[in-house]
């Protein structure tokens, strides 16, 4: 199958490393143009090397903060400097911290808010001028919490929800231009987000960490965690010419964690 990702332009936020890095890894292998960014310049031109020994495509990177609204600026026209006008967004962010209501101030949930929701709203806006001029795709990254909030995540479950709502919004508002809009929500993938939160919830109940993870494998149907090159792949399909009938959806990739309909 050819998802025609040849040539065509992509930004894709926060990927030096995780879930990030997968799918620009694999944007590349198929041949797609990719613009890394994150706040660590030595880890953005190494996984700039790695996936260019790895595919046909390109990849260049700009050292951003998502949570400042000029520097996001500044990396969507970084992108089109390098290689012309954009086909592809994909926005991601890490996590914020874990805990409780009560443990957190206004300014803990002014900062999760500009980095889980903002930030996406932002690249969007910058981004959009491209995209509407010969359509696109946006995908947006969330957590499986969209479907059933994870106790001690109430920064991420509020603000991961908000962006289904964006999402699901966009989705009916730019389909006149052609733009594709879906959010994808992972479960237990194995990533660093992931180890840190088993190790909050070992901790938190006097557990040790591979006791939590054989848990959380347990409530999986599949008896494992998933890889970010799975959860990749499903993002690539996303934004490829293939998935040319899917808008507005909510895709979680589980291993069938999540029970609800």
């Amino acid at each position: 199958m050819d998802l025609n990702l040849q040539g065509k332009n992509a930004l894709v936020v926060a990927s030096s490393q995780g879930l990030g890095k997968a799918i620009a890894a694999e944007l590349v292998k198929e041949g797609a143009n990719v613009m890394l960014s994150g706040r660590d310049a030595d880890k953005l031109l190494a996984v700039k090397e790695e996936l260019e020994r790895t595919g046909p495509g390109k990849a260049a990177y700009h050292v951003t903060d998502i949570t400042d609204a000029e520097q996001i600026r500044q990396l969507v026209q970084a992108a089109r400097a390098a290689f012309g006008s954009l086909d592809i967004v994909v926005n991601n962010a890490g996590g914020p911290p874990a805990g409780n209501f009560e443990q957190f101030s206004d300014e803990d949930w002014q900062k999760a808010f500009e980095l889980n929701l903002l930030s996406y709203i932002r690249v969007i806006r910058e981004a959009l001028p491209d995209l509407k001029e010969k359509g696109g795709r946006i995908v947006n990254l969330a957590s499986s919490s969209i479907k059933i909030p994870i106790p001690g995540l109430i920064l991420s479950n509020t603000f991961r929800t908000g962006i289904v709502g964006l999402t699901k919004t966009l989705a009916e508002e730019l389909a006149p231009y052609n733009i594709l809009v879906n959010t994808v929500a992972p479960g237990r993938i194995a990533t660093d987000r992931v180890a840190y939160l088993d190790e909050v919830k070992a901790k938190k109940t006097g557990q040790t960490r591979e006791q939590v993870e054989e848990q959380s494998r347990k409530q999986i149907p599949l008896g494992r965690y998933g890889t970010a090159e799975e959860f990749a792949k499903v993002v690539t399909f996303l934004v490829s010419d293939v998935s040319s009938y899917v808008t507005g959806s909510s895709i979680v990739i589980d291993g069938g964690m999540i029970k609800s309909i």
